[in-house]
C-alpha cells in the first residue's frame, strides 16, 4: 500500500471540519513522503491545510454551502496535544465564566506548559502564554478553571463573596480535589472559610 493510500484510508474515518496534526500520520511513511501526500491531497481538495502541520477534511455548511472554517481553539488544542503540552484556560476567561467579570478577551488566550507564542489560523489568532505548573494544575477541568480564576484575581480580589461563589459551584468531590492542589496559604484559608457556609 502506498503512503497516499495509507493516509487516505486513515483520514476518511476522521470527522469533517475537525483539525488534526501531521504527526498522527507519521507511521504512514517518511516525513517527506507524508508531507508530499498531504500537499497533494490539499491541492485536489481532499484536505484543507489550516495551519503549519495542521489539516482537516473540508466541511460544507448546510446553510450556506460554503466551506466551514477551522475552529481556532480546536487547532490550538490539536497542536498542543501533538507537542505534549498542558493547556489551561486563562485567568481572565475563568473569571468571566464565573460571572465575576463581563470583559471579553480581545485575543483568545490560554496558559501553556510550552513556550509563549501566537498561532495564526486564517484571520484568527490564538495566544499561548507560558505559565508555572501551579497555574496548570487540573487543566481542562472545573477544578482547574476555579484555581486559575482565583490566582488571576489575587489576594485582594478574592473576597468572601467571591470565594463562596466560586467554591459553592463545585461538587464535594471537586472541592476536595481543589483543596489538594498547591496554592498560596491565603487562598486556602479563603476557601476553608467559604466551605463552612455550605458544609464541605
Amino acid at each position: 500500500m502506498s503512503v497516499s493510500e495509507c493516509i487516505s484510508n486513515r483520514i476518511k474515518h476522521m470527522p469533517k471540519g475537525k483539525s488534526f496534526v501531521r504527526a498522527l500520520l507519521a507511521r504512514a511513511g517518511t516525513r517527506a513522503s507524508v508531507d508530499k501526500a498531504l500537499s497533494r491531497m490539499a491541492l485536489i481538495g481532499l484536505l484543507e491545510r489550516v495551519a503549519r502541520g495542521v489539516y482537516m477534511r473540508p466541511k460544507l455548511s448546510e446553510y450556506t454551502g460554503r466551506k466551514v472554517r477551522a475552529n481556532p481553539i480546536q487547532v490550538m488544542e490539536a497542536i498542543a496535544r501533538a507537542r505534549g503540552e498542558t493547556i489551561q484556560v486563562h485567568g481572565a476567561e475563568a473569571v468571566r465564566r464565573f460571572g465575576l467579570s463581563t470583559q471579553m478577551q480581545v485575543l483568545p488566550t490560554y496558559y501553556t506548559s510550552g513556550s509563549t507564542r501566537e498561532i495564526t489560523i486564517g484571520n484568527a489568532v490564538v495566544r499561548l502564554r507560558h505559565a508555572s505548573n501551579q497555574r496548570l494544575q487540573r487543566a481542562g477541568t472545573r477544578v482547574g478553571v476555579t484555581l486559575t480564576a482565583l490566582m488571576y484575581l489575587g489576594r485582594t480580589g478574592v473576597t468572601e463573596m467571591v470565594a463562596y461563589k466560586v467554591a459553592s459551584s463545585l461538587s464535594k468531590e471537586e472541592f476536595k480535589k481543589l483543596m489538594g492542589c498547591k496554592m498560596p496559604e491565603w487562598m486556602r484559608l479563603a476557601l476553608f472559610s467559604a466551605a463552612k457556609e455550605f458544609e464541605y
